[in-house]
């Protein structure tokens, strides 16, 4: 335990855990043995990190967020699965990250610079990545894959072995049973393609030019009346000239449960 971390005298840390410098662990939260806490994080209070659980540099996790406790998946047994969170991440109250399977690679992992808001859950076997927001009370079923720069509303549900890619905008309350292609606004039970998120590529800086290539491939995809494995070629001459549309291009074979239509 660094000498330079600050816990409060209430707090309970279990003999093994290592505890970074700058460290600050508030009234009554409890840290497990197999619990790694980064430079600069700071748990308020009522924190419970358990089991086998790195959480990186410059965290902040608010109170009553649980992170790292037995996942809700019938076939977990207690084997030692892991829980990895990033930098920079603000994880608010009442949070629940829970830990990997190892039918489901053993690992839940959240990227780096998130926002999860009051009481999101991100389930097993989940992968987010950087620059996320899940609002107040999102739900990520288990095997759930988001990709960076995603934004779920508040009150939606992800079904399970769903991935929603980069960029996509989920309304609130939506339930999303099916994959969601990059840059989607997806609104809906179940969610639906209802647009490009243009204003969330804007803000990140991509060209008009860019976005307007995005949309082209859209509307090939969304609105041609064309098949799928019509607009695929289409799409992937698109993506040729613009480089910024691979991803969108790419994710038609990406997808496991299907596209949302």
């Amino acid at each position: 335990m660094d000498e330079t971390a600050v816990i409060h005298p209430t707090a309970v840390i279990e003999e093994g855990a290592v505890i970074g410098a700058r460290v600050r662990i508030g009234p009554y939260c409890c840290v497990g043995g197999d619990v790694e806490i980064g430079e600069g994080t700071v748990l308020k209070s009522h924190v419970v990190v358990s089991g086998h659980t790195r959480i990186g540099r410059e965290n902040t996790i608010y109170p009553f967020a649980t992170i790292g406790e037995d996942n809700q998946d019938l076939k977990y047994a207690g084997e030692p699965t892991v829980v990895e969170v990033g930098d920079r991440n603000r994880i608010r109250e009442s949070v629940t990250i829970h830990r990997g399977t190892v039918q489901g690679g053993s690992i839940t992992k959240v990227g780096n610079d998130n926002l999860l808001m009051v009481n999101a859950h991100v389930a097993h076997d989940c992968i987010v990545g950087d620059h996320c927001i899940l609002a107040n009370n999102a739900t990520l079923g288990g095997h759930v894959i988001v990709d960076d720069h995603v934004i779920i509303g508040g009150m939606c549900a992800v079904h399970q072995f769903c991935v929603i890619g980069a960029h996509v905008m989920v309304g609130g309350c939506s339930g999303v049973a099916q994959d969601v292609p990059p840059f989607v606004i997806a609104q809906g039970n179940h969610a639906s393609p209802v647009g490009v998120n243009t204003t969330g590529l804007q803000r990140r800086g991509f060209s008009k030019e860019a976005i307007q290539a995005i949309r082209n491939a859209y509307k090939l995809l969304y609105r041609s009346g064309k098949t799928l494995d019509e607009a695929k070629p289409e799409i992937a001459e698109i993506a040729t000239a613009h480089a910024e549309v691979k991803p969108f291009y790419d994710f038609l074979d990406r997808s496991t449960r299907g596209l949302i239509r």
